[in-house]
């Protein structure tokens, strides 16, 4: 039983997309509403991202990055927290919250998909020449 749970995280964490159409099509089930949906998958596979960004980056490079990744995340909460004091004059945290998880998942989307192209040609190119 261990193992199958084991090969489940592994897939999800390499194959975040994975996850996330999982997540909508079992909410659009539950919810019926595809806006609804949609939002449900992205709150939800946000982590699946940010970790699968982060073993891409352990993997290509051979270090960890944790540190990065973390500096990432409190830098954007920064510029949002800011930001938003200074158009709405208080701090609404459930909106600046949703609002840093959400670019999050637009950010760590856009890390996952350049790094897996980046890795890809690099295993080519180091294949090719060697």
């Amino acid at each position: 039983m261990s193992t199958i749970l084991n090969f489940l995280l592994t897939i999800l964490f390499i194959m975040p997309f994975v996850g996330f159409f999982l997540v909508f099509f079992m909410s659009k089930i539950w919810t019926k509403n595809h806006k609804k949906s949609f939002h449900i998958a992205i709150d939800y596979t946000t982590i699946l991202f940010i970790i699968s960004v982060y073993f891409l980056m352990n993997t290509i490079w051979g270090k960890s990055f944790i540190w990065l990744i973390l500096l990432v995340i409190i830098m954007i909460a920064i510029v949002f927290v800011i930001v938003h004091w200074r158009i709405k004059e208080e701090i609404i945290l459930t909106k600046v919250t949703k609002g840093i998880w959400r670019f999050n998942f637009l950010l760590f989307t856009i890390a996952y998909i350049t790094l897996t192209l980046y890795g890809l040609i690099l295993r080519a190119l180091t294949f090719t020449f060697s």
